[in-house]
């Protein structure tokens, strides 16, 4: 009987401490599990945040870029090199604007734009005050804001993307009006694209400021007259100023499309050789009346390669980054970076005349 006892306890015994080992099996195995599940949950933490770095890193921007109206060679011309800029860069560029040249039409444009959540907005204002409300807007959504080729309102812009220096460029056609002229006294008019457009204005008061100091027998007979950025306006109001004005030596023409309406009404005319027209104009729309002697000089730039630095300026602010004085730009070449640091200017103008205008495609 009492082996019997001692068996049975032995029995117990042996059979509690496997269990004991069973449960701290168990209880190992539970742990472990809860630690493997740990660390899986962990690294695919790690591994979420390092995705979400590099969506960030590799998002995709997209930037608006928006004349002062679609359609015309000029706007046409920059688009390409912005739409270029774009596929070099990896960025989606939303190149659009107004068919005609109205203030109103943009903002209403912006307006969508804006709730669309676009990265950044350059854009060429008919009218720079205007355009104010909409951009200061757009700067609360945190949307980066340009503009380019025309400027607007200093205050609301990050950059400013500028052809040329203004006074430099104003100046300088004038000088050439006198030297297409043949002298430095007579009569003169102005015909514009529009009295808004703070470029052109900024050129005419630039250009005026250097004739009341440099030409001071040259006479404006009228007011900068607008031709609304249309052809056949400034050639109607180019005929007008021929009538009204037989002693007339000069015009100046500000908008690419004025020049080519001023000449047409020229070579109607049949006034080569006595009214000299200068002014900024594409170098193809230009050619057959450089050649004919109804224009005089075209001065301009690339508007493809001002179009390409826009949407790469805002590209490289957008990556936290800032053009500095003398940077080469690639398919554009050397900027100027004024004093301001968001001011920049693309380079000096080309001159186009009858023996070089068939050297360029734009």
């Amino acid at each position: 009987m009492f082996k019997r006892l001692i068996s049975l306890i032995l029995v117990v015994s042996i059979l509690f401490a496997i269990g004991l080992t069973g449960c701290g099996n168990n209880a190992k195995t539970t742990e472990g599990s809860k630690t493997d599940e740990t660390k899986t949950s962990d690294t695919k933490a790690d591994e979420t945040k390092t995705e979400d770095k590099k969506t960030e890193e590799n998002k995709k921007y997209t930037i608006v870029v928006m004349p002062k109206l679609v359609g015309i060679p000029y706007f046409n011309a920059s688009e390409k090199g912005a739409l270029q800029a774009g596929e070099d860069l990896g960025v989606e560029v939303i190149y659009t604007g107004p068919t005609k040249a109205d203030a109103a039409e943009q903002v209403k444009m912006l307006e969508d734009l804006i709730s669309k959540g676009v990265d950044c907005i350059a854009v060429a204002p008919n009218d720079p005050a205007a355009i104010t409300p909409v951009l200061k807007k757009a700067k609360e959504k945190g949307i980066l804001v340009l503009d380019w080729d025309t400027p607007a309102d200093a205050s609301v812009v990050d950059l400013s993307v500028h052809q040329i220096d203004d006074a430099e460029y104003g100046a300088y056609q004038w000088d050439l009006l006198v030297e297409a002229m043949g002298t430095d006294e007579g009569e003169y008019a102005i015909i514009t694209g529009g009295l808004s457009a703070a470029n052109l204005n900024a050129w005419i008061d630039a250009g005026i400021a250097h004739a009341k100091e440099k030409y001071p027998n040259l006479k404006l007979v009228t007011e900068r007259i607008p031709s609304d950025e249309k052809q056949q306006v400034a050639y109607q109001k180019a005929l007008e100023l021929i009538k009204a004005y037989p002693n007339l030596k000069g015009i100046v023409g500000e908008s690419t499309p004025a020049p080519i309406g001023i000449a047409q009404a020229v070579q109607e005319k049949g006034l080569q050789d006595k009214i000299a027209v200068v002014g900024c104009a594409l170098p193809t729309d230009s050619k057959p009346y450089l050649e004919d002697g109804s224009l005089d000089y075209a001065i301009l730039w690339d508007p493809a390669k001002l179009g390409y630095l826009t949407v790469y300026l805002a590209k490289m602010k957008l990556d936290g980054k800032s053009p500095v004085d003398g940077e080469e730009i690639p398919n554009v070449g050397s900027i100027r970076v004024k004093p301001d640091g968001k001011t920049i200017i693309m380079g000096p103008p080309v001159v186009f005349t009858k023996e070089n205008a068939g050297n360029f495609d734009f």
